[in-house]
């Protein structure tokens, strides 16, 4: 099972550009959400968000007086981030660690775009390799309707 942790970040800014797109704001402007309505906007399991922030792809989650996780806004929008580079095929691991330069700060621009421009590299390979696949199947259901037509004339 492949699972994102999205810790809070505290340089948001250069991270939220990449995320799914607006967060949905919560009635009364709280803007403070619990494990369920979180994990209801965006598909993860409470179990993957707890996993998540154990093994550092999220910060630290802030807790009500009771203990409960309170996600915020940034949080989605990390955790929108996340899920997009999950959708690369970023491993885990590298995950962990662009979520640690984040964390980190400014000084570490670098090799937070070295790792997205790998990943970007990679994304591109595989959408060449795709479009060669989906070559092969149009030019499969243009013959097929081609002989489908030609033996229904014969």
């Amino acid at each position: 099972m492949t699972a994102i942790d999205t810790t809070p970040v505290k340089s948001p800014d250069v991270e939220r550009s990449a995320s799914a797109g607006p967060v949905r704001p919560r009635s009364g402007g709280r803007g403070r959400y619990a494990i369920s309505e979180v994990a209801a906007l965006t598909g993860l399991s409470a179990h993957t968000l707890r996993w998540y922030e154990q093994i550092g792809l999220m910060p630290e989650v802030e807790r009500s007086h009771a203990g409960q996780r309170r996600f915020g806004e940034h949080d989605l929008e990390w955790l929108a981030c996340l899920g997009k580079l999950r959708l690369t095929g970023m491993p885990i691991a590298v995950m962990v660690r662009f979520a640690e330069l984040v964390r980190r700060g400014e000084e570490t621009f670098d090799e937070r775009r070295e790792i997205l421009e790998r990943t970007r590299h990679e994304v591109l390979a595989r959408i060449a390799e795709l479009q060669g696949t989906l070559d092969v199947l149009e030019t499969k259901i243009d013959f097929y309707a081609g002989a489908r037509r030609a033996s229904e004339g014969a």
